[in-house]
């Protein structure tokens, strides 16, 4: 197994962050850090992303930065120069995920359907993004969809909360989770990192309890 992929079952929950200004990356960063979370997914939504993921890793050589909403190969030659140690997608692009696996960089592509499933088995692929989880059908559809693949993990992401990770987290079959609660975009627009610190806390503690 990948070192950075077992660092994120290690995490358990990963900060699924969208940043419309990199004035932000630094203090938000600090926020993850000090609040037991040395970890982000950067979501390639906004223009700051790029310069967003340098500044973490720069400031915070420790933490473990990723790139979310990688759609090309481009995209992911743009995340990993700027530090980004693994690639996420909301979908399964065979062309990116061939991409990053010729290059040994960990990628993590979005699937909803047992089709897609296999197809990133036959990639050679260990662990996919159950994306948009909630919506589409939640932990009950990766219980059904898993039964066949015994040997594939899943990293579901879209509509994760505090009030449903605990389920998530303790089933077998999952990685990790993706969520954004503590890192929402109100709270970093309005620089109240004290609380993205305290709620990092509490996601933290959530692991803890889940997984001892």
């Amino acid at each position: 197994m990948n070192e950075v992929l077992q660092k994120i079952h290690e995490t358990g929950i990963i900060p699924v962050v969208v940043l419309n200004d990199a004035k932000d990356a630094a203090p938000l960063a600090k926020a993850l850090c000090e609040g037991g979370l040395p970890c982000a997914e950067v979501t390639f939504r906004t223009d700051a992303a790029e310069e967003s993921i340098r500044i973490m890793t720069s400031e915070y050589p420790d933490m473990f930065v990723g790139a979310g909403t990688v759609l090309t190969t481009e995209q992911v030659d743009r995340a990993v120069a700027a530090g980004a140690k693994f690639i996420v997608s909301p979908g399964l692009n065979p062309k990116v995920v061939k991409y990053c696996l010729d290059k040994n960089i960990p990628i993590t592509p979005g699937v909803v359907t047992p089709s897609e499933v296999e197809q990133a088995i036959g990639l050679g692929l260990e662990i996919v993004k159950f994306f948009p989880a909630e919506p589409a059908g939640g932990l009950n559809m990766i219980k059904a969809m898993a039964a066949p693949y015994v040997n594939m993990k899943f990293m579901p992401t879209g509509g994760i909360s505090q009030k449903n990770v605990r389920e998530y987290l303790a089933c077998d079959k999952i990685w990790a989770c993706g969520g954004s609660w503590m890192v929402k975009g109100s709270l970093v627009d309005a620089g109240d990192f004290d609380k993205i610190k305290e709620m990092t806390a509490e996601a933290v503690q959530i692991v803890k309890e889940c997984r001892g």
